[in-house]
């Protein structure tokens, strides 16, 4: 049942809100002509997500969490710049309760309805104008299940949690514009008991314990999209190095792992500086790891600057979630339709790794997989990875092993030489931003105009069953 808040006295003087020394919030008195901000920006697979007329730049998260009572508590402020003229805008937000919600420092009316949280500020937005939502909320965060029946969202553990948010997670525990093409900076600063550890993306800036509580704060410079968000609440053996080239490494990994996991995430730096050779400059400023309990989470995840793993990974999956920090990370998809571009190119990652350390060479492994790769993966020739037949199947295996399969048939056209600067260039090229599979095939094209990659689409990319080979 929807559920919404009465309006709420407001005062009679419009406060100015300085936005972090930037731009100051000024209300609209007057002749401004705006419509409600679209919810949901039609993705072919989940079009419910995001929201239309803003672009968030900056989130900021204020949590505290009970794993004895399993509660959430937390303000949520975001700096968004308006893309309309707006007399009310979307937040997605799947259960907790919401509070009080303000626009610029004063009060806003808000209702609900499913995962959609409408905010009606006091005055209306004019386009361009930057603006700060602070939402106060609570509750018990959800776990969600995905189409697949895979669990995201808010996952409990045996001494904490764990936040996941592919595809659509992030919004079981802070509300935000959650769809990949709207990529934000972040600080977030959690609050648990003492003797617990809290981890989430990008540096850690400050952690102070007090009256039986530890915070910790955590900044995210680089934009990133809300599923990769992360944050991982527990006991944790906590490790800080660098690599050879000063990049700092983060890993955080359960007791019940550390063993396990050692010899592996110990290649951390071998493997960053062979992704760095491989695809160019790492686009952001620190990397590692997140270790949890096997069982806490069905699949490991690319979350940004330190993928989470559930138990100890082995060096193949390591790769793939780092390489992830290229492609998929920095280089976001436009819409879900594109995840192929992600798992496509670290699922590679995997081939060429083999390749540049004495097994088999991704020839050999393409070879393979067309010649019997259905014994591995039946559902290999279901779907092309350009289009999956729905949400349910995103993360099947054509979009990871045939998407890889699209990128060795542009390699056998390229040739070795110019395929290898593609790697490099493309996450370069398109750093921090989004990106679509049109982008894609178009910047292929570009680099060997006299070649003719429409076989390549027409029945690696986006063709039906089984291609013939030539």
């Amino acid at each position: 049942m929807p559920r919404s808040a009465p309006l709420l006295p407001t005062p009679l003087v419009p406060t100015a809100l300085l936005l972090a020394g930037a731009l100051a919030l000024t209300a609209c008195d007057g002749g401004v002509h705006g419509t409600p901000g679209g919810s949901g920006l039609r993705d072919p697979y989940f079009p419910k997500m995001g929201n239309g007329g803003y672009d968030v730049t900056h989130y900021a998260l204020d949590l505290a969490y009970d794993p004895d009572a399993n509660r959430l508590s937390g303000t949520a402020t975001l700096t968004a710049r308006a893309t309309q003229d707006l007399t009310a805008f979307d937040l997605d937000l799947d259960g907790l309760d919401v509070e009080k919600v303000t626009v610029g420092g004063r009060a806003a009316r808000w209702n609900r309805a499913g995962q959609e949280l409408t905010v009606r500020p006091h005055d209306d937005l004019e386009e361009d104008r930057v603006f700060r939502v602070t939402v106060a909320y609570s509750g018990t965060p959800k776990t969600i299940t995905d189409p697949d029946g895979s669990k995201e969202g808010w996952l409990e553990t045996e001494d904490g949690a764990v936040a996941l948010g592919e595809p659509t997670g992030s919004m079981a525990w802070f509300p935000g514009n959650h769809h990949p093409s709207d990529k934000a900076s972040y600080d977030l600063t959690i609050t648990v008991p003492k003797g617990l550890q809290a981890v989430s993306n990008g540096e850690l800036t400050a952690s102070r314990t007090s009256g039986g509580r530890t915070t910790t704060t955590w900044h995210t410079a680089e934009p990133m999209a809300g599923y990769l968000a992360t944050l991982a609440i527990g006991d944790y053996d906590v490790h800080s190095s660098t690599t050879a080239d000063g990049l700092p490494v983060y890993t955080a990994v359960d007791p019940a792992e550390a063993a396990a996991s050692r010899k592996v995430l110990a290649q951390i730096p071998a493997v960053m500086k062979w992704a760095q050779d491989t695809f160019g400059p790492y686009p952001f400023s620190s990397t590692g790891a997140i270790v949890d309990r096997a069982g806490d989470a069905e699949y490991a995840l690319e979350t940004q600057n330190r993928p989470f793993f559930p138990g100890a990974p082995d060096t193949e999956t390591l790769v793939h979630e780092l390489a992830h920090q290229w492609y998929g990370d920095s280089v976001t998809p436009k819409t879900w339709r594109d995840m192929w571009l992600n798992e496509g190119f670290a699922t590679y990652a995997e081939w060429l790794w083999d390749e540049d350390h004495g097994g088999d060479s991704a020839q050999k492994t393409f070879d393979a997989l067309y010649d019997h790769g259905e014994d591995d993966y039946d559902d290999l020739w279901d779907f092309p990875p350009g289009k999956p037949s729905s949400a349910a199947h995103l993360s099947d295996s054509p979009v990871y092993q045939r998407g890889a399969m699209v990128l060795h048939k542009i390699r056998q056209r390229l040739g070795d030489t110019a395929f290898r600067a593609l790697l490099r260039d493309w996450p370069t090229t398109h750093r921090h931003g989004n990106a679509d599979t049109e982008d894609f095939t178009s910047y292929v094209e570009d680099l060997a105009p006299d070649e003719d990659f429409g076989p390549v689409w027409e029945q690696w990319l986006y063709g039906d069953g089984k291609p013939a080979q030539p």
